[in-house]
């Protein structure tokens, strides 16, 4: 998992943990939640309650590699950002996956979700979506229209959500996220900005058979690893890359 950071300026993966209920938001409880993350990760010293209201627990983010924990009302979300290796990752959020039950009652009944995102960011001053579509619509249905007289592409954002059982409640999306507008493409002025590829594996809550939070990671980031490697990298990342290197 490594690997993927050589692919573009930054990679990410998180966990979301989402809920059916309001997580709990009393000072001794969120505070001895975050308390006992800091004693198992010393380097996350920097708390804050932002003005929506979220709790958020991080490290250092000038250090290029760096880890962050937020509660909102209904979602825990855990991030690292850049893990000099894979097993980084895996205890940074199996650890956390341990912790939170107990120190926020979470249990199965109240859990609707749980989502391991994959995230490439590219750094690119220029029209994302205009790149994205010659990376990957060229050889489409898509390319006649790209190419009309005098047309620009102003949104090229594919998305893709597939099932991957019989009851729908697992799943994989594919997702990209450009950051050009139309005043940008009218002026031809584009500040460098990140062009975000997010790759989710999501599992659905509640008649699925994996016993806890801990080893439902374990499946849908061994399913991720396999789908990146196998679909996402060669036919959207390696593009891309090239297409952004070749201007």
């Amino acid at each position: 998992m490594t690997h993927y950071h050589s692919l573009c300026e930054d990679f990410a993966v998180s966990v979301h943990l989402k809920t059916k209920l309001d997580l709990p938001t009393g000072r001794e409880t969120v505070l001895h939640f975050f308390e006992s993350l800091q004693k198992s990760f010393p380097r996350m010293v920097d708390f804050e309650r932002r003005d929506n209201g979220e709790f958020c627990l991080e490290e250092d983010r000038e250090s290029g590699s760096y880890r962050w924990v937020t509660m909102e009302s209904r979602r825990l979300s855990l991030s690292y950002v850049n893990p000099p290796q894979s097993e980084d990752a895996d205890t940074t959020f199996e650890r956390i996956l341990e912790l939170a039950p107990a120190h926020l009652d979470l249990s199965a009944l109240d859990v609707e979700a749980l989502d391991v995102v994959f995230a490439f960011d590219f750094m690119y001053a220029g029209n994302h979506d205009e790149v994205v579509a010659e990376a990957l619509a060229v050889g489409s249905p898509f390319e006649p229209l790209l190419s009309l007289p005098g047309s620009k592409v102003l949104n090229f954002e594919p998305m893709i959500v597939l099932a991957l059982d019989e009851s729908c409640r697992l799943q994989a999306r594919l997702h990209i996220e450009t950051r050009t507008n139309a005043y940008q493409v009218r002026t031809g002025q584009y500040p460098e900005s990140a062009l975000s590829v997010f790759f989710t594996v999501r599992q659905y809550w509640g008649k699925q058979p994996t016993a806890s939070f801990v080893e439902s990671y374990r499946q849908q980031r061994r399913l991720a690893v396999d789908m990146v490697d196998t679909h996402i990298v060669p036919q959207v990342i390696r593009p891309l890359a090239q297409a952004i290197s070749a201007r």
